[in-house]
């Protein structure tokens, strides 16, 4: 039992949920998608998954001293610090290991953005910065659970510089800034209450889990548990080639997103869904647009297809629907498929 705590479940070891599996992967490809809603009943691998994540990615090389992490080959998205220290040629690095940063439902405010000692400022001229969660979870993974139970105005922070990508911290006419770019993983039952609808709406990407209801799968959920538990080493050796092939076709993915293209019709088709579904805003149209790409980069393509933004709409449209109070949003597939076929022949 004690090796098993040395190294987190493997990801592909997860029996079904391939939509949560895909849509946490997708935002490791990237991270400009704004995050996923993970929703479904206890029990279901929303956490396992989450931290099985980490694992899949590569480490990462950080600025020496750093308390951001920043990356020494990025100095766009330098923090003030690293910023003044590159003036004088290349700066130090270790490399580190990408890590879930957990964001507690009790958290506040300034725990979350951090504070600033404005005394200090007063006294000194200097700003002083006490970091919070947003500095640790630059260029890591920011997970929170039962984020429907978090305090509306701490999400609406998270959303905030998980969209801008950076972290802003302002008192009594002083302020800070830095570098807040992660992956948003928010879970919840919607049992126990759901985000209000504004603030679902930020979410990126939305997915629906349940348990498996097939016995073989719940059989396959049961033994790889057990396998982990009682024999990690034959646990890890069984899984590894399929967590190197998934690591390689990620780190792919990667490298090729900023070459993917996509023609006017793809433009026109996903405009077309989004009216026909009765969407609000222009959140979901664009979400669409870099979800279809990120699909095809992850399918090892430079090209949007049709059945990129058919599979982009299962992600990112469902939590936007407007429906009414108490009803459940319906996903119709056969009014996307109907705009398909109406392009074909037109």
């Amino acid at each position: 039992m004690g090796t098993t705590s040395k190294r987190g479940y493997c990801f592909t070891a997860i029996v079904g949920q391939e939509d949560m599996k895909t849509a946490l992967i997708l935002n490791a490809i990237n991270p400009n998608l704004g995050g996923v809603l993970i929703r479904g009943e206890k029990g279901t691998a929303k956490s396992t998954a989450v931290r099985a994540l980490a694992e899949l990615l590569q480490v990462q090389r950080r600025v020496e001293g750093c308390k951001f992490g920043c990356d020494p080959d990025d100095n766009a998205n330098f923090c003030g610090e690293c910023d003044e220290k590159s003036d004088g040629g290349p700066l130090g690095y270790h490399e580190h290991a990408m890590q879930v940063v957990d964001l507690p439902v009790s958290a506040t405010e300034d725990r979350v953005v951090g504070t600033l000692d404005i005394e200090h400022a007063i006294k000194t001229g200097e700003k002083k910065f006490e970091s919070g969660i947003l500095a640790r979870a630059n260029r890591n993974i920011l997970y929170v659970d039962e984020v429907n139970l978090l305090d509306d105005h701490v999400v609406d922070v998270l959303l905030d510089s998980a969209a801008m990508g950076v972290n802003t911290v302002e008192r009594e006419g002083v302020s800070y800034t830095h570098p807040a770019r992660f992956i948003l993983v928010g879970t919840m039952n919607p049992e126990e209450g759901d985000l209000r609808p504004q603030l679902i709406d930020r979410f990126g990407l939305s997915v629906t889990v349940e348990g498996e209801r097939d016995p073989e799968a719940r059989v396959r959920v049961m033994e790889n548990r057990l396998l982990y538990e009682s024999d990690p080493s034959r646990f890890f050796e069984e899984y590894e080639p399929m967590q190197e092939a998934l690591r390689v076709k990620i780190a792919n993915a990667q490298r090729i997103l900023g070459d993917v293209q996509y023609s006017t019709a793809t433009l026109r088709r996903i405009a077309e869904i989004c009216i026909v579904l009765d969407v609000d805003g222009h959140r979901a149209d664009i979400g669409m647009l870099k979800t279809a790409m990120t699909l095809a980069a992850f399918d090892g393509r430079t090209d949007v297809t049709e059945d990129n933004v058919k599979a982009a709409a299962r992600f990112v449209l469902p939590h936007r629907m407007r429906r009414k109070p108490f009803e459940d949003a319906h996903f119709d597939t056969t009014a996307i498929e109907g705009i398909f076929q109406e392009g074909t022949q037109s």
